[in-house]
């Protein structure tokens, strides 16, 4: 039940920050400013020097964030950001070993897909929420597309998601979208308020866009 009691929470907020910086203290400093923004369920990419600590430190420091490991690419990596603390799993393709590990711990994991067939095989290894991406090589269509064959498919376009178009892919069917560059970008010049201001935005537009 916790499974699905995860998959349930960023459904409900409908966004997932992605915290991708060149350091822990920027990531730690981000990820509060994102909190205070709003939005509690957060992801922290493998790429992120010292990503395995700050999940460690986040998980045992807030105990309202939905924590996620994201750029996760291969098992081995799954298990170690499980065992520091991750509650999801996020990878950037669909990679049946890290599912299998996943589904083994009853881990939410949300491999990213590309196409129709990619999206039904991960659904047959029960994948959940299905991450269309580079959201950035299409529009916010791709969606409406993917759910015309597939409506039982929820889908989760993360890359080229900002404020000018979320409202867009909320629209258009996107269960919920992965927010990176264009909500803490300010973080390389320390401009934390603007990161949680950015952040209670994509809040309000997407309650605006699912009402």
């Amino acid at each position: 039940m916790k499974r699905i009691g995860i998959i349930q929470k960023i459904v409900d907020i409908g966004i997932v920050a992605i915290v991708r910086t060149e350091s822990k203290a920027s990531a730690l400093k981000t990820v509060e400013a994102i909190r205070e923004g709003g939005i509690n369920a957060i992801e922290v990419t493998m790429t992120v020097p010292g990503a395995l600590d700050i999940i460690k430190e986040i998980s045992e420091t807030y105990d309202d964030i939905i924590l996620g490991a994201g750029t996760v690419l291969d098992p081995e990596t799954a298990r170690e950001c499980i065992l520091a603390g991750a509650t999801y799993i996020i990878c950037p393709h669909l990679n049946y070993e890290v599912i299998n590990l996943c589904n083994r711990y009853r881990v939410p994991v949300m491999p990213g897909v590309m196409t129709v067939k990619e999206a039904i095989e991960a659904m047959e290894l029960g994948v959940e929420i299905l991450k269309v991406f580079p959201g950035s090589a299409f529009n916010p269509s791709i969606v409406k597309a993917i759910k015309g064959p597939l409506p039982q498919a929820n889908l989760m376009p993360t890359g080229g998601v900002n404020l000018d178009n979320v409202a867009d892919w909320v629209k258009n069917g996107a269960i919920a979208v992965g927010v990176g560059g264009s909500l803490t970008k300010d973080a390389k010049t320390g401009d934390y308020e603007r990161i949680t201001e950015k952040a209670k935005e994509f809040v309000k537009r997407i309650e605006d866009a699912r009402n």
